[in-house]
């Protein structure tokens, strides 16, 4: 099964997520920070992140973004940042921080879906292009 991490600290944006994704055929986990976040990726293995930008505590998304990217081990997870930081200055650090997708809240479901959709199936395929 899928598996997915939803690093955000409200719980109705998390219920939301898993509403938006109740369709697919996914194992969905959650983490309320950004500690708990890095911690659940390297535990987990998830194979996508949903990553809030702005959380409590010592690191934000984009800081957990950035770490992420620089482990070999996660350098490829698909990784998608919600934020109601909706500037193109955002849209840009979340680029520099390694973002796959950049969705500003408020988030439309059938797009997250879509998107989670999109970025698995990717995903799925580098690997038999990389062989061939």
């Amino acid at each position: 099964m899928t598996r997915i991490l939803v690093v955000e600290d409200q719980a109705d944006i998390r219920r939301l997520i898993r509403w938006s994704l109740e369709e697919g055929d996914y194992e969905i986990f959650e983490a309320t920070n950004g500690r708990q976040g890095l911690d659940a990726v390297r535990a987990l293995r998830p194979d996508l992140v949903l990553l809030d930008v702005m959380m409590p505590g010592e690191l934000d998304g984009f800081q957990v973004c950035t770490q992420l990217r620089a482990d070999p081990a996660h350098a490829t997870l698909p990784i998608v940042m919600l934020t109601a930081r909706a500037q193109e200055s955002d849209h840009r650090a979340g680029e520099r921080a390694g973002a796959s997708e950049y969705l500003s809240k408020p988030f439309s479901p059938m797009v997250l879906a879509d998107t989670v959709t999109r970025l698995l199936q990717a995903r799925q395929r580098a690997p038999a292009q990389s062989a061939g």
